[in-house]
């Protein structure tokens, strides 16, 4: 029987299940102390722990993204705050390439809050 989580990722229509897919991994990759887990309904990633970011398909854009719990201690353009106190979200083009380089500065700058 499938975990919840992995159920998550399998009932997504392409192409955002292949997005959501490879941002799962490409969290998991970025530090040995990220682990994934359940929570609140959906893929959570902690850091040692606490809580980091999750995974989900925003309602009005039906784009995945990545929410970022310490967001707000965080500058970058493209952070969207919307409503959220503290959270800012990445928004994900499904149908473009993934952007790994902005990516990769944005959880250098989250991992150094955590460190």
């Amino acid at each position: 029987m499938l975990r919840p989580i992995d159920n998550y990722f399998l009932q997504k229509e392409e192409p955002v299940k292949s997005c959501l897919q490879f941002l799962r991994e490409y969290i998991l990759k970025q530090d040995d102390g990220i682990t994934e887990g359940w929570k609140y309904g959906m893929p959570f990633y902690f850091y040692n722990g606490k809580r980091f970011c999750y995974l989900w398909t925003h309602k009005k854009y039906h784009q995945p993204y990545i929410g970022i719990v310490e967001g707000k201690s965080i500058s970058h353009p493209d952070l969207i705050i919307e409503k959220r106190a503290r959270m800012k979200i990445l928004l994900i083009d499904p149908a473009k390439d993934i952007p790994v380089k902005k990516l990769d500065g944005i959880f250098k700058d989250v991992l150094a809050l955590y460190k």
